[in-house]
């Protein structure tokens, strides 16, 4: 167990030692509050049939068209 001072003093080799599997706990006053562990990521396919923003979004019917003034701006044409 670490306290809160010698975690902040040693970061670096507490995140070794949790990606290393060895359990780390961070204590305040002798009591135990977090434990360091190595951050998993969500590797599983996304539903994309959930539809969560279905008819809350809504895009403009010309949404692919770039207006000839803004290519111009783009192109360096513009005085």
């Amino acid at each position: 167990m670490t306290n809160v001072a010698e975690a902040k003093a040693q970061l670096s080799s507490l995140i070794e030692k949790a990606l290393a599997g060895e359990e780390v706990i961070i204590s305040k006053h002798g009591k135990p509050m977090v434990r360091l562990v190595p951050y998993e990521r969500d590797a599983s396919p996304r539903d994309m049939s959930v539809r969560i923003w279905e008819g809350e979004v809504r895009l403009a019917d010309d949404f692919d068209e770039l207006p000839a003034e803004l290519m111009t701006a783009f192109s360096g044409d513009a005085h």
